[in-house]
């Protein structure tokens, strides 16, 4: 016989301001947990979103990220002829040369100096990527010292707002427009034409060639035929693998930070939960007693404790997680390891966030109640009577 579900509902609600105060630590690390991991999920999130499955990044190999790459003028010639290249209304290939560098800028109201990625872009660049959206002002003159910025840029750094003016490669140039790039990683950068910035920064080189494939089942046959050039040193690769490389070293840290952190915190809530179930069951000795007398078996009895400390856990998750979600409401920005760029991104709560949240709170519970639920399946009856 099995000891009724209103049994373990009605002894939490008894005990209501240790039940609260349990749950809330418990709370707290569900909270911890699911920010981490929300973290680098939007991290992930917002540079995978950056590529499009139908462009390739060409860059030198081994090179690991644009800012690191250099691509000879001869060999962005030979990777523009490849047949598999995507052709534009205007009879040209839908390709871009592009050069990318990192600069020093102050953030507005602040002393801090953080660095900020300037693409050299070409006449296809924004035709490559929809979803960058010129929303104020006008695009660079080609041939003239005039940028765009990232929204994130405009909003976060000196200089960075339209009309402004900021200063590099021993230049003056003019901000003439903002552009929103959604929830992508362009939105912490400043564009500008590729020829002008690669004087500026006597670059003789380009960073990286990007193009649209006319099918994109055919990347393998080309990316073969690119690798495999004598003429060049290049490699290819998937725009959204790109970008998914460049968030996996920062990711990975995250991941394993909140893990660490988490473990830490969850010790503590799981010795609060023990000691309240400990508590719970030495103030209801006689309770238990009354339960083994009318029939109750001691499976029964380790059944209902357990099932109070799973309540108690599951409270404090779903609170924990509910308290996580408004995090998305936030953006952050934080240096990525891979460019040593600072990136504005979001948290982001996916479904297998909040499963993984719930689940560890589960176990948190099952473990912090494991041994009180024993110890109060294994009293004697008598003794247990004798105790009211």
């Amino acid at each position: 016989m099995a000891v009724p579900f209103s049994y373990s509902l009605r002894n939490l609600w008894t005990r209501r301001l240790t039940t609260v105060l349990t749950a809330s630590g418990m709370a707290l690390v569900i909270f911890v947990f699911s920010a981490i991991l929300m973290l680098a999920e939007g991290l992930q999130k917002t540079l995978v979103e950056t590529g499009s499955n139908d462009n390739v990044v060409v860059i030198r190999k081994s090179s690991g990220s644009e800012v690191q790459s250099g691509v000879e003028r001869i060999q962005a010639a030979i990777v523009e002829i490849q047949p598999e290249i995507a052709i534009g209304t205007d009879g040209q290939p839908f390709l871009a040369k592009e050069t990318v560098v990192l600069i020093s800028l102050p953030k507005r109201g602040t002393e801090n100096i953080s660095n900020v990625v300037i693409r050299g872009i070409g006449r296809s660049s924004l035709a490559l990527r929809p979803q960058v959206i010129l929303v104020e002002g006008h695009l660079p003159k080609p041939g003239s010292s005039e940028i765009i910025a990232g929204r994130s840029v405009a909003k976060r750094f000196e200089g960075g707002g339209m009309e402004e003016t900021l200063r590099f490669g021993m230049r003056d140039w003019k901000v003439v427009g903002i552009f929103d790039a959604g929830n992508t990683g362009f939105s912490s950068e400043i564009w500008g034409d590729a020829d002008q910035l690669m004087q500026a920064f006597r670059r003789p080189v380009f960073s990286s060639v990007i193009f649209k494939m006319r099918d994109p089942s055919e990347f393998d046959r080309l990316k073969q035929r690119i690798e495999s050039d004598p003429r060049l040193t290049l490699e290819a690769k998937r725009e959204t693998r790109y970008y998914a490389d460049q968030s996996e070293m920062m990711a990975k840290f995250l991941r394993i930070l909140g893990t660490s952190l988490t473990i830490i915190f969850s010790l503590g809530a799981m010795i609060g939960a023990m000691i309240t179930m400990y508590a719970a069951v030495s103030t209801r000795t006689g309770e238990i007693g009354t339960l083994r007398a009318i029939g109750f078996q001691r499976v029964s009895i380790l059944g209902a404790f357990l099932l109070e400390a799973e309540l108690l856990a599951l409270m404090g998750g779903f609170a924990g997680l509910m308290s996580a979600s408004f995090l998305q409401l936030f953006t952050i920005s934080t240096v990525n390891f891979q460019t040593f760029s600072e990136l504005a991104f979001s948290f982001a709560l996916t479904f297998d966030i909040a499963w993984r949240s719930l689940a560890f709170s589960l176990v948190m519970g099952f473990v912090g109640g494991f041994l009180p639920a024993v110890r109060a399946s294994r009293m004697n009856i008598v003794e247990s009577l004798r105790a009211t």
